[in-house]
């Protein structure tokens, strides 16, 4: 899940800290290997998305200083859209297609990793991509996030 070996190694020591810590609360509901594998998946799924908040903000620092974002003269596609539109209609995904949309075609994880990361199926893996896919379609395609619309809405009544 990580990619490198070394952050393995401290992930799953960390992993075994946890589990020590917090044998008291094991209830018994599930096997034992059951309760670490699950402990194990989110720890690594809270690991993923820290690194991805440090990098974001890591961006956002070089965006503060600056750095202006290359603009091209004309857009390579006639309905080309901006990251922050992507990024908001992303945002307004179900966490399940969320989830499994960033994991997929974000951080390119095959649904059968996705599947066991999650917990879920490798079929509910590709529902739920499939299904984010037509969301952000239909979400883009209006072209107008709704904050926008509703502060325009708003601003009509005024």
């Amino acid at each position: 899940m990580v990619a490198s070996a070394e952050t393995a190694e401290d992930l799953l020591q960390e992993v075994f800290l946890t589990a020590h810590r917090k044998v008291s609360n094991f209830r018994g509901d599930s096997s034992l290997g059951t309760w670490l594998y699950r402990m194990a998946v989110n720890h690594c799924l809270d690991y993923l998305r820290g690194r991805q908040n440090k990098m974001a903000r890591t961006t956002d620092s070089i965006d503060e200083e600056g750095m202006v974002e290359p603009v091209a003269i004309a857009p390579l596609v006639a309905s080309a859209i901006s990251r922050l539109d992507l990024e908001r209609a992303i945002e307004r995904l179900p966490d399940g297609c969320r989830t499994a949309f960033v994991l997929h075609d974000v951080e390119g994880f095959q649904h059968h990793e996705i599947a066991t990361m999650l917990g879920i199926s490798e079929g509910t893996s590709k529902s739920q991509v499939h299904k984010a896919r037509m969301k952000l379609r239909a979400i883009l395609k209006g072209g107008v996030s709704a904050p926008r619309r509703a502060l325009s809405a708003q601003a009509g009544r005024a």
